[in-house]
């Protein structure tokens, strides 16, 4: 496959890293696990809830019973191919479960069902954008894998625990080409696949659980050379730790190498406490886990119609949303990828902007929606203000019943209250005034009394809105700012 990194801009974003003795190019692929969004496990009927007592979502064939042989759940093999439908990526009709050999005392098997040379996805591609950038980067593969279980270090001074719940649930392994070339690249990159699995409904993408995860590929060049050694840092469970993992082993390798050392191939772990990475175990360049195909499982097949069953159940998603939303609402290329970037955010701007102008509607989630929801801590979902409300509120604002600034009261009223925004505007005498008689004695006042005022502002027009604001004072904030700016632009000669 050739490398479809790309850029729509000009001239490409310098991302090198100056070190003591010039600069380097920081190469950055990824392996992100995300949890396949099924009520049970990929070869048994164990449930896959989160947060149950340990060890009481095990089957036997999860334990490793003796004679226990694998089942394939078809949900699972069904939301790898939505994914990968979803990545504009290459469906096989035809792959292989094998058999990843090593010991772990949290893999009861002594081996964990993964699939290797022949994986259920191929290639595919993602967009991202950094810094008005955007750059497609390529997907080597999916591959549906079993996750092993946990052990248990902080329970007893002198013993470990193992707790097998996630033994057997469902992965599906997103592998990037060696694409991404800075720690902005390596979050963008994540936080767009998150919000395509997401829209798809094959993960619920929530890092905290562990039901999405990255491992860190990283290696350091001089601009055109030929690629460094790479240190792999293991099960990054943040956007934003994945950035500081990044940021830290590459200045790391940067700095070995520049102090004549050079970069031993191993595998790492970030400690965010610290900020850094440190090491786990080395790793030799060509591991053997010792593959073979699982005796257990026949290769996996379907036909086409398979596929186009799942294709046409597709939800729209984030990139041609965004099209969307720019064309038929009018917004900015950067308003439509705010508005996109969830779901639930996408459908709740559809509803706030029926029957109202588009850009105003999305201003104002934007700006003010937002703003509140991330000042409180809320969500969208659970915000006071529903979208009927906001749509209301963006609908009087429109046929000049309020003002913005009142509209921002009335907003501050609804999310304290819950009130309806229609009949705080009623009750409380909100309503925009109108009344050209008494906007025009409020500003016959107002020039009256700064005669000096009046002489500055036809040297510099610039003053009008020092009048504008004092005739809204007056009016306590009911007049309609632009009847008040055009009736002092008449009254003095601007």
């Amino acid at each position: 496959m050739q490398n479809k990194a790309s850029t729509s801009a000009a001239n490409k974003p310098n991302n090198l890293l100056k070190g003591a003795t010039g600069e380097w190019e920081v190469i950055i692929g990824l392996e992100v696990h995300a949890q396949v969004a099924s009520k049970a496990k990929l070869f048994s009927g164990a449930s896959t809830t989160f947060g149950a007592e340990p060890n009481s979502n095990v089957s036997l064939v999860d334990a490793a019973m003796p004679g226990m042989l694998p089942a394939i759940n078809g949900e699972c093999v069904a939301q790898a191919v939505r994914t990968g439908l979803g990545l504009k990526a290459q469906i096989n009709k035809r792959s292989i479960f094998d058999r990843k050999n090593y010991f772990y005392p949290d893999l009861p098997q002594g081996y964990q069902i993964s699939q290797y040379k022949n994986p259920i996805v191929g290639e595919g591609t993602i967009e991202i954008d950094v810094d008005g950038v955007t750059k497609v980067i390529g997907i080597e593969r999916l591959h549906l894998e079993q996750d092993a279980g946990k052990s248990i270090h902080d329970q007893h001074p002198d013993y470990s625990y193992v707790d097998l719940n996630r033994s057997g649930v469902a992965l599906m392994e997103i592998v990037s080409r060696p694409d991404l070339r800075s720690a902005k690249e390596a979050q963008a990159y994540v936080t767009k696949l998150r919000t395509i699995l997401r829209y798809l409904g094959t993960c619920d993408g929530d890092m905290e659980k562990g039901n999405m995860r990255a491992d860190v590929n990283v290696s350091v060049r001089r601009p055109g050379a030929e690629l460094g050694t790479r240190c792999e840092v293991k099960n990054v469970n943040s956007i934003r730790f994945i950035g500081q993992a990044v940021d830290y082993e590459a200045r790391r390798q940067i700095d070995i190498i520049e102090d004549g050392g050079t970069i031993r191939q191993e595998t790492r772990l970030f400690d965010n406490a610290k900020g850094e990475t440190r090491s786990m175990r080395s790793k030799e360049e060509a591991h053997d886990y010792r593959y073979f195909p699982d005796p257990d499982l026949l290769p996996l097949e379907f036909d086409q119609a398979f596929i186009d069953g799942l294709q046409k159940g597709l939800p729209e998603l984030p990139d041609e949303k965004k099209a969307r939303f720019m064309a038929q609402y009018g917004l900015s290329a950067y308003d439509a990828s705010v508005l996109v970037a969830e779901k639930e955010s996408a459908d709740y701007f559809e509803r706030v902007a029926k029957g109202r102008d588009g850009k105003a509607a999305a201003n104002w989630m934007i700006n003010e929606l937002f703003g509140r929801i991330n000042k409180e801590g809320t969500t969208i979902a659970t915000a006071p203000v529903s979208d009927v409300a906001n749509n209301a509120i963006i609908g009087m604002i429109s046929d000049g019943t309020i003002s913005g600034a009142i509209a921002k009261k009335v907003f501050d009223i609804a999310w304290t209250t819950g009130r309806d925004p229609i009949e705080i505007v009623d009750t409380d005498g909100l309503k925009q005034v109108t009344d050209m008689g008494a906007i025009e004695k409020a500003v016959d006042a107002i020039i009256t009394a700064n005669p000096d005022k009046v002489e500055q502002v036809k040297l510099k027009p610039s003053m009008l809105g020092w009048f504008v604001g004092q005739a809204m004072k007056q009016s306590g904030g009911k007049a309609n700012p632009q009847q008040v700016s055009d009736l002092l632009k008449a009254k003095l000669g601007i």
